[in-house]
């Protein structure tokens, strides 16, 4: 079987899905993203480079049509360049978020595309307007959400099968597509991802020394903004200092923005705009601000942990969440949609609601308080992620069957009306 993997930063979500298919003896596999010059152990490695940028002053309903169409165009080049040097897949697996799968069924006729689904966006009802502090009145952001939806649905006429990595991502497509999406996650490594007992870790510009056992507070982001919760994490700290002596909180971000709306211009980050927040009212000692940290020390950081807080907008679930379910960590989540999909309160974690920090401290406060009181649940929540989420017995086979499927179904010309087909 010959599989084409489309990301535009590959590997991206098929950081394990790929390697273990190109370790298959009678799979080839290759991959096509923005990454020139960047190659990849086992796999054979295209770029394409757009070369030219959105027109300027171009109305912003638009820009994200244009600039996915822009993708498209760079990719198509460089899949023609690959049909005429021998290369033809027989599966297409592929993010098509950017836009670079919407003219690859023009090359490739016959090869079956299998789409990762991250989520549809929407004006209403579901990330945008969650947040009153920050969610937006003007019409016009509504506009400008409402355009995001063209090229996807475009790239839902290309696709032949989709993955939804949860329930919520998937059902946040149009219904109508909903049978022709299986939800398989990305995968997690329950074999390296697990509890570990006695270690350590020296933060050595505070001469802190933090150990297995301590009271150790836990908060992870890509970045630190108000889509992950943030900035009721530090509405938080302030009791949760307060009332515990010798917690010592770990965050782990940039001060950059992964989603949602930047913050003013002229001001300070997301990040140092909480921060101030509540810094008169904290031991900015026993706050420690970790940036990006390279991911075995994260993992690392999360068997430390006595209490892990993961908060999130209705948004794409991170693999944060489920990696320190898998580390046994207590979990204190918001009780939003995405973490409720994977966690029962009570039974593998701590629900909270998201706009309720002193909820958020007291819960916290008694996970610190009484650690064998949720030890069950912390061996719940491992249960979970192996039954549910393992990468090497779930996932994987899962997405090996429906790139097997999809090869049995390939056709000499796929006819492209919206009929789902039967695999």
């Amino acid at each position: 079987m010959k599989l084409l993997f489309v990301h535009q930063n590959f590997p991206g979500q098929f950081k394990s899905l790929a390697p273990a298919f190109a370790a298959m003896s009678d799979v080839t596999v290759a991959a096509l993203s923005m990454q020139a010059g960047k190659s990849f152990p086992g796999l054979q490695a295209f770029s394409h480079v757009a070369t030219q940028g959105t027109t300027p002053n171009i109305s912003p309903l638009l820009l994200d049509t244009e600039a996915k169409l822009i993708r498209a165009s760079s990719a198509v080049k460089t899949a023609l360049a690959m049909r005429d040097q021998g290369f033809t897949p027989d599966v297409i697996v592929a993010h098509p978020g950017w836009g670079e799968t919407l003219f690859l069924g023009e090359v490739w006729p016959a090869a079956r595309q299998l789409h990762f689904l991250e989520f549809f966006y929407h004006s209403q009802g579901v990330d945008t307007d969650f947040d009153p502090e920050f969610a937006s009145t003007d019409f016009d952001n509504r506009l400008r959400v409402a355009s995001k939806q063209p090229a996807p649905l475009w790239a839902l006429h290309q696709m032949d099968w989709g993955l939804s990595p949860t329930r919520w991502q998937k059902e946040t497509y149009p219904r109508w597509e909903w049978d022709r999406v299986s939800v398989i996650h990305d995968g997690v490594d329950t074999q390296a991802i697990a509890p570990r007992g006695g270690l350590s870790m020296t933060l050595k510009e505070a001469g802190v020394t933090l150990r297995s056992g301590d009271p150790i507070v836990t908060f992870v982001n890509r970045n630190l903004e108000p889509y992950r919760g943030y900035h009721i994490f530090m509405r938080a700290l302030p009791e949760i200092l307060a009332q515990h002596p010798t917690a010592q909180i770990m965050i782990v971000g940039g001060e950059g923005v992964s989603y949602g709306a930047p913050p003013p211009k002229g001001g300070p980050s997301w990040k140092q705009r909480f921060f101030d927040e509540v810094s008169d009212r904290i031991d900015k000692r026993r706050v420690h601000f970790l940036g990006n940290i390279p991911y075995p020390s994260f993992i690392g950081l999360l068997q430390l942990s006595a209490a892990h807080v993961y908060l999130t907008y209705p948004f794409v679930l991170s693999w944060s969440l489920l990696e320190a379910m898998a580390c046994e960590c207590l979990i204190i989540g918001s009780r939003t949609a995405p973490v409720m999909e994977v966690i029962d309160d009570g039974k593998e974690g701590v629900l909270v609601d998201f706009f309720d920090p002193a909820a958020l401290a007291a819960a916290v406060l008694d996970g610190l308080k009484r650690p064998e009181a949720y030890r069950g649940m912390r061996q719940a929540a491992r249960r979970r992620v192996i039954e549910n989420y393992d990468l090497a017995s779930v996932c994987l086979p899962a997405k090996w069957r429906w790139c097997a499927r999809l090869r049995r179904a390939r056709a000499g010309r796929r006819c492209r009306i919206p009929v789902t087909p039967r695999l």
